[in-house]
């Protein structure tokens, strides 16, 4: 996300005043809840907090043989913010910390079922489901720990810094100095000079050097056995009683290992993302929502850039766009024109496609079949190069059906922005 927010500065900074539109790339996001990051790190033999998952009083058996000398109740859901939020019942904090285990499940009943608000979520909250019951810890002092994967580098980086708890990019700007950043070599790994090297620059003391280093190597582990691009913990904790615990996790997956990864891919959470972006993943399709009435139909990225920016060029303004890939198929396409016109905003749609790997026919193909099978009634503006893009115009020609062709980008745009104005 990161590199999201720095990309998104950077077009900014570039835009000129007539082109306004700021682009992200299409990225799919895995999003896990606290207590599933939890457990693939107590899996991995990583030293974290014990806890409990409840949806309710029929989950109440679970405190049973959970006896620890304070509870900390915590709501689950994807946004920060939580302690300070409220719900829509009126009851203060998605977490709560108490001593007396007999208040844990009334606890709970006041969160599941309620939407809870915070800065970070919609207006209206998100729906708690489940509450993490976990033992609160003293903790004594907090470090901040990442591993991620860093292109600069070719491979695993790992970044330290003895100040925990905090924003990194503030202790990054303010105290460079306390921050370590040491690559690891792809194939051998973190060693154990490196991770006692990094537990001391952590200011871990005595025993608790040896134990730091090891849950450095863990989370190394887990990095690598799980195809992670970023684990960030913080705070990387050390307790009144010795340990060194991770607190709080944050897991970023490789998209491209989900083959691999089925079962933590099987844990996604959707409930902060648009239900058309969701849709579009289940058909290998990249669906962003802009703010417009142009619904864009596009296949790269940089090509629905150049796409959204010719439409703002034009006066016009995308709703939209959607990534149809290199190696779409005429039921993509359909799929496709579902997804667009699904939003109410959209008044006409500019399919833009350069064919390399994608064949011009199969788009044009499936253009004609998705606008009979859908008896679409907004403007259809195709502009199309490439591959087979003689035969595909034919195929348009000869369908019968009202789609505006366009011979470049720019013609295409005017004609996308003149259909709105005509309606």
């Amino acid at each position: 996300m990161a590199a999201l927010a720095s990309l998104s500065k950077f077009c900014k900074h570039l835009a000129k005043p007539t082109i306004q539109t700021c682009f992200r790339v299409p990225q799919r996001n895995l999003n896990l809840l606290e207590y599933q990051s939890k457990k693939l790190l107590e899996e991995s033999g990583v030293a974290i907090q014990n806890f409990r998952i409840l949806e309710g009083k029929k989950d109440a058996d679970v405190l049973k043989d959970f006896d620890v000398n304070e509870y900390v109740v915590k709501a689950q859901i994807l946004a920060g913010g939580r302690g300070k939020g409220h719900f829509d019942n009126g009851f203060k904090g998605g977490v709560h910390i108490t001593k007396n285990r007999a208040e844990v499940i009334p606890l709970v009943e006041k969160m599941v079922g309620h939407k809870l608000i915070t800065k970070q979520t919609p207006k209206d909250g998100i729906l708690v489901k489940k509450v993490m019951v976990a033992d609160s810890i003293n903790i004594v002092r907090e470090t901040y720990l990442s591993i991620v994967m860093d292109r600069e580098h070719n491979g695993p980086v790992l970044i330290a810094s003895p100040d925990g708890g905090m924003d990194i990019e503030a202790v990054a700007e303010e105290t460079p100095n306390r921050i370590k950043t040491i690559p690891i070599d792809i194939t051998s790994g973190i060693s154990r000079e490196q991770a006692i090297d990094v537990a001391r620059f952590l200011e871990f003391k005595g025993p608790l050097v040896d134990k730091a280093a090891d849950e450095i190597t863990k989370l190394y582990g887990l990095f690598t056995k799980v195809d992670a691009v970023q684990i960030e913990i913080n705070p990387l904790a050390e307790t009144d009683d010795g340990r060194v615990i991770s607190v709080d996790a944050k897991l970023n997956f490789d998209d491209n290992a989900q083959f691999r990864q089925k079962d933590i891919f099987a844990m996604e959470v959707h409930e902060d993302t648009d239900p058309k972006e969701v849709e579009a993943s289940k058909y290998n399709l990249n669906y962003i929502a802009m703010e417009g009435n142009i619904g864009c139909l596009v296949n790269g990225a940089g090509l629905a850039m150049a796409t959204m920016d010719i439409i703002k060029l034009n006066g016009g303004n995308p709703a939209n766009f959607l990534d149809v890939g290199g190696n779409v198929k005429e039921d993509q396409v359909l799929k496709a024109f579902q997804i667009l016109t699904s939003d109410t905003n959209v008044k006409a749609i500019l399919v833009n496609v350069f064919g390399g790997i994608v064949n011009c026919a199969t788009i044009a193909n499936g253009i004609v079949n998705a606008t009979k099978t859908m008896n679409l009634q907004v403007p259809l503006i195709v502009r199309l190069e490439g591959t087979n893009v003689q035969a595909a115009k034919k195929i348009l020609e000869q369908s019968g059906l009202k789609i505006e062709s366009a011979h470049d980008l720019d013609e295409a745009a005017k004609k996308a922005v003149q259909s709105i104005r005509t309606v």
